[in-house]
């Protein structure tokens, strides 16, 4: 499964690590100095929620720059509870 976000497209991108030594002009030096540079991924941080997409909960893979947005719509909480006289009436039938 791809590492994309459902709102905002956000995937893994590809770039550079510099390595560098010495030390800043500024700071009294004679410069940094490159010594290496190699490839690496810069990944979106994303997050399996449950939310609710074309009126329907499902659950969808999202950034968390997504969510602070606001762009994820939460589902509402469960309230349903057996009813208390239901259950009543079929423990007092079964004995």
């Amino acid at each position: 499964m791809s590492r994309v976000c459902f709102f905002t497209g956000k995937r893994t991108r590809a770039g550079r690590s510099i390595a560098r030594r010495g030390k800043a002009k500024y700071l009294g030096g004679v410069g940094r100095k490159t010594t290496g540079v190699t490839k690496r991924k810069f990944k979106p941080n994303i997050q399996k929620v449950r939310a609710v997409v074309d009126g329907n909960v499902c659950r969808i893979r999202v950034s968390a720059k997504a969510i602070r947005l606001g762009l994820v719509v939460k589902p509402p909480k469960r309230t349903w509870r057996p009813d208390q006289t239901a259950s009543a009436d079929t423990a007092t039938s079964s004995n």
